[in-house]
Parts: C-alpha cells; structure tokens; sequence
C-alpha cells in the first residue's frame, strides 16, 4: 500500500480535485503525491464519485488491487480509447498462439529430423541394436534413435497409416 504524508502533501487525487486531504481520505493510501498521473487519469476514465464509490464498497484488503486495476485499465484505456486493455490482451493471445504453432512446428521436425535414416558413413554417428527386435538402427549421440519397424497401428499392409512414400 503506497503511503501519503497527511499533514505534508495532499494525495494525488486531492491535489488534482483541489481539496483538501483529510486524514481519513479513502484515496491518499493508493494515490500517493508522487504519483499524480495515475489518478488523472482513473479519474479522466472513470471519475472520482465512480472510484470512491468504488472503494468504500471493496473490502479494505481488496482496495489496492482495485485501484491497480482500474489504473491499469485507465491508462490502456487512454492509449486504446476503442478496446483498452483487451486490446492488449488479444495480442498477447496472438502471440502465444503464433509462439505455440512455432514450438509444434519445430517439435515436429525434431522428431522428422531424429526418425529419418542417415548414412552410416555420417560424421558422428554410430550404429545401435533396436530393443525391439528386428533390425537395427542409426542413433546420434544425443540419444535420438529411430523408431521399430513395427506397425503402430496394425496396419495389416504394414504402411504404418500412411500411403507408401509418406514417410
């Protein structure tokens, strides 16, 4: 909770709105002096009756967090007048989902990359047994190897779901 000098200064919303601080103002706690630009512009978006309505309705440990939203709100509102902070919000879901396709996508070729068979004669490789019985595959030093030939889905062509040539 931000403090206010009482006797010193007058809160951020009292100087703005030219009255005087009293001792028991409900906004000299989350408006301290030093912050003026905050409540002009809670005030310019929501009005100070509407704020200490606000307040004095919100439970006293709730109070800061209300008036953090509201100034956050207020000043997305003041850069974006039309969508505020959902604007803000929507391109952060736009990036998480552009960053998720990215991550898929690599992932993806991760593992395209480590089940593709290479060369024996390759730099860095070395020839490892399968578990599974059956042959042998290419493994990186990694620990990347590739998977059994058996089918995964008992595919009784044994084209493991795919058209020949898909993998």
């Amino acid at each position: 909770m931000a403090s206010s000098s009482y006797s010193n200064s007058p809160c951020a919303a009292c100087k703005f709105l030219r009255r005087k601080c009293m001792p028991d103002c409900i906004f000299a706690p989350y408006f301290p002096p030093e912050e003026p630009q905050k409540f002009a512009n809670v005030h310019k978006i929501f009005g100070a009756s509407n704020v200490s309505k606000l307040l004095n309705e919100v439970q006293p440990y709730q109070r800061e967090d209300a008036v953090n939203s509201l100034a956050y709100e207020a000043e997305a509102r003041i850069k974006d007048p039309v969508y505020g902070c959902v604007g803000a919000i929507s391109v952060l879901q736009r990036q998480v989902l552009r960053l998720q396709k990215e991550l898929d996508a690599t992932n993806a070729d991760l593992i395209r990359y480590s089940c593709t068979e290479m060369p024996s004669t390759h730099h860095g490789m070395r020839r490892v047994s399968d578990d599974g019985g059956g042959g042998s595959s290419l493994g990186h030093s990694h620990g990347f190897s590739r998977p059994s030939t058996t089918s995964w889905n008992n595919d009784p062509y044994g084209n493991n779901g795919y058209p020949r040539g898909d993998i």
